[in-house]
């Protein structure tokens, strides 16, 4: 099982590594070792959150996932997007980008440096609110109780989570701008810019994840008619519409994880400039890591692995809140990589120790109560 899930990620690895020795020596082969590292610690929760969302698609699209999907992770995220944003925010045409991308390797760096913050906002309002959205939904398990009861009475009021949104922007963009001015920093003039990226960020989730929910819930109001009408559909011979549906419905879903990884990729890919500012090191090292983000969201499905861990889903939507405040922050403040991937992995761990003692928990009160039941049928 592991070997089958995780075949695609050894064999990417091992022709990785190759590549880097072949590429740039020993040197290359150990900065591309961290920067897969680097990427998997970093997306751990984005895999978890993947794995909810995949587990609700038939196995052509998990495929699809794992191919197309793996394609535009890699080579669109961790080597085709650096090069637009230097390409956008310096003014430059595509092949030019690329040459100062290979040939001027500190100015690339400083380029997409200074297309950080608007990156940020982008990345840090679109998983915002994933997060905003997963708490103040009122769900039957609840992980931290005494904080999720309150908050999924708040969320019965409309448009909340967009409302707080809105407003952790306008208090980044004006801190942002406040901050550049008052040192003169080379971002003075980009808090609008900050302020219309956000923007952005916030409406890509509305539509992306607006359409994939409309789809979702459609397929399954058309599963529950179709199970109800079952054997008159099938003396009718008429065409079942479910099929087209569920299409669309994963199609939708699919153009929203995609978009999800884009954001989670974010912060991989700024992180990556603190090791090297190779950009073929970075695609190497940054790819081999998503193939593992991948095999693990589909492993993570495969085994039941969130049925069985229910809190892990609670874990990663946290991790994804804090990752999204982090970014917003960096926009101002530099905060090491180390720190955003120990969060993530501190949030996700606790959920999983959570969810082994609440399995332990129910084990134990199923056995005392088939004990009690024994010892009743004895008792004469």
């Amino acid at each position: 099982m592991v070997l089958k899930t995780f075949g695609w990620s050894f064999a990417v690895t091992a022709l990785g590594l190759v590549a880097a020795v072949f590429y740039g020596g020993w040197t290359a082969f150990g900065i591309v070792a961290i920067l897969s590292i680097l990427e998997i610690s970093l997306s751990f929760d984005n895999a978890v959150v993947n794995a909810g969302i995949l587990k609700k698609m038939n196995a052509f699209w998990q495929k699809i996932f794992l191919t197309i999907g793996i394609l535009i992770a890699v080579f669109g995220m961790r080597l085709v997007f650096p090069v637009v944003i230097v390409a956008i925010s310096a003014q430059l045409g595509p092949i030019e980008a690329v040459d100062l991308a290979l040939t001027d390797k500190d100015r690339y760096q400083e380029l997409v440096t200074d297309a950080h913050p608007s990156i940020a906002a982008f990345g840090g309002m679109f998983l915002l609110m994933i997060f905003l959205d997963f708490i103040f939904e009122d769900r039957d398990i609840k992980w931290l109780a005494w904080l999720e009861r309150p908050l999924a009475k708040l969320g019965k009021v409309d448009m909340l989570s967009v409302c707080i949104a809105l407003i952790v922007l306008l208090v980044s963009a004006i801190t942002f701008g406040a901050h550049a001015h008052q040192h003169g920093g080379a971002h003075a003039d980009k808090a609008e810019t900050v302020l219309l990226a956000g923007i952005a960020g916030l409406i890509t989730y509305m539509i992306v994840g607006g359409l994939s929910g409309y789809f979702e819930d459609k397929l399954e109001e058309e599963e529950e008619r179709e199970h109800e009408e079952e054997e008159a559909a099938a003396r009718s011979g008429k065409p079942k519409s479910a099929v087209k549906l569920a299409g669309k419905a994963a199609f939708f879903m699919f153009l929203y994880l995609e978009v999800l990884d884009a954001s989670f990729s974010f912060d991989g890919v700024i992180g990556a400039f603190a090791i090297t500012n190779d950009i073929v090191l970075m695609a190497l090292g940054l790819g081999i890591g998503a193939m593992y983000v991948r095999s693990l969201t589909v492993y993570l499905v495969r085994q039941g692995t969130l049925d069985d861990y229910v809190y892990l889903e609670h874990g990663a939507h946290y991790a994804i809140g804090a990752l999204s405040i982090i970014l917003l922050v960096t926009i101002q403040y530099e905060i090491h990589e180390v720190i955003t991937g120990l969060v993530g992995v501190a949030l996700i761990a606790w959920s999983f120790w959570s969810s082994v003692r609440r399995n332990r928990a129910l084990a134990a009160a199923e056995g005392e109560s088939k004990g009690n039941e024994t010892e009743a049928v004895c008792t004469p």
